[in-house]
């Protein structure tokens, strides 16, 4: 089992940046593929992007592609995201979410882990 908490969430103008943390608690960061989430009120959750074991292959919603960059560290046991060039529509609470894979997981109903989630607001 692990127990996930994110971080780094607040308030930004649009263009600006933030990085978001996700700490893993438990065995065996390294066996988990772990991918990010969002979810804006009154819209469904909406996958972000993701990343296999090793880190060596991620893939990205084409609504983040080029702005936001997912990364692992196994040896600190934390999920990054670092997001560029933020725009309003970016604003939602963000999620990690683990699963025990080696690959890339996209569907949100395949991971069995889940962090609280941390704010991201934008504002125009």
């Amino acid at each position: 089992q692990v127990q996930l908490v994110e971080s780094g969430g607040g308030l930004v103008q649009a263009g600006g940046s933030l990085r978001l943390s996700c700490a893993a608690s438990g065995r065996a960061f390294s066996s988990y593929a772990m991918g990010w989430f969002r979810q804006a009120p009154g819209k469904e959750r909406e996958f972000v992007a993701a990343i296999n074991w090793s880190g060596r292959s991620t893939y990205y919603a084409d609504s983040v592609k080029g702005r936001f960059t997912i990364s692992r560290d196994n040896a600190k046991n934390t999920l990054y995201l670092q997001m560029n060039s933020l725009k309003p529509e970016d604003t939602a609470v963000y999620c990690c979410a683990a699963v025990p894979s080696t690959v890339v997981v996209v569907a949100s109903t395949l991971y069995d882990y889940w962090g609280q989630g941390t704010q991201v607001t934008v504002s125009s």
